[in-house]
């Protein structure tokens, strides 16, 4: 059955793969661009293929680089201690997964944004649009506008998906579940765990344990059947 609310005609599948094709575009966006180029510069973009990963995080998250960067760092060299920001060995399993992004908003004082927040973006578009209080927002709320645009009321579910799955795949699952359940190749001195073998749905962060013990690495994946998905979008980037 085809439909015709909003700009596009639509059978049922169309806004399902819409909704897979965005969220999982967000995916890369945070573990290639904010996780492993801004937070440990473990490898170097194209300009260009930075802005867009800023401009995209700004219109379907509202995620600030500066911020997210400096909470991750604050992280690590803090990791379960009582000012690791997210540990679930501190807060508890059900606190980090389900109040994940509360937590961040928590953590994102000046503080922390002046002492891990060092070499991300301070560029006239950043300070007045991005990071802006009233232009962070402008971001999602243009996604808003765009989905309902495309495909009517049913847009406004897909946003509502869109805003939801950054903070609980990555600031619940992977910052708390990742803490506690999976397998580790390495003894590193904290209790990151990998939760499976192949990172596909969270691009690569899956294999949790590996990135705790070698933070600097592009590449996730170690042993021979593990799949690092970001690390498959950085070959093609380099290509």
């Amino acid at each position: 059955m085809t439909l015709a609310t909003g700009l596009l005609q639509w059978q049922w599948w169309h806004p399902l793969l819409y909704t897979l094709v965005l969220t999982h575009l967000t995916i890369v966006s945070v573990t290639v661009y904010l996780h492993r180029h801004s937070a440990h510069r473990a490898l170097d973009l194209h300009p260009a293929l930075a802005h867009f990963f800023r401009f995209w995080l700004w219109l379907t998250t509202a995620i600030v680089t500066k911020e997210w960067t400096a909470i991750h760092r604050r992280h690590h060299a803090s990791c379960e201690t009582e000012d690791d920001p997210h540990s679930p060995q501190i807060l508890g399993l059900r606190k980090v997964l389900w109040q994940g992004a509360e937590l961040y908003k928590e953590a994102a004082d000046a503080a922390t944004l002046k002492r891990y927040g060092n070499g991300t973006p301070d560029d006239w578009i950043e300070r007045h649009l991005y990071s802006h209080k009233v232009g962070n927002w402008a971001g999602i709320a243009l996604m808003a506008v765009i989905n309902i645009a495309l495909f009517g009321p049913i847009g406004l579910s897909i946003w509502a998906i869109q805003m939801l799955w950054i903070p609980f795949w990555a600031a619940g699952v992977i910052n708390g579940v990742a803490h506690f359940w999976g397998y580790r190749n390495y003894e590193s001195p904290d209790a990151a765990r990998n939760l499976v073998p192949w990172g596909i749905v969270i691009g690569g962060e899956e294999l949790h344990n590996n990135h705790h013990t070698y933070p600097n690495s592009a590449k996730l994946s170690s042993r021979w059947y593990e799949f690092d998905l970001g690390w498959t979008y950085i070959r093609l980037f380099k290509a």
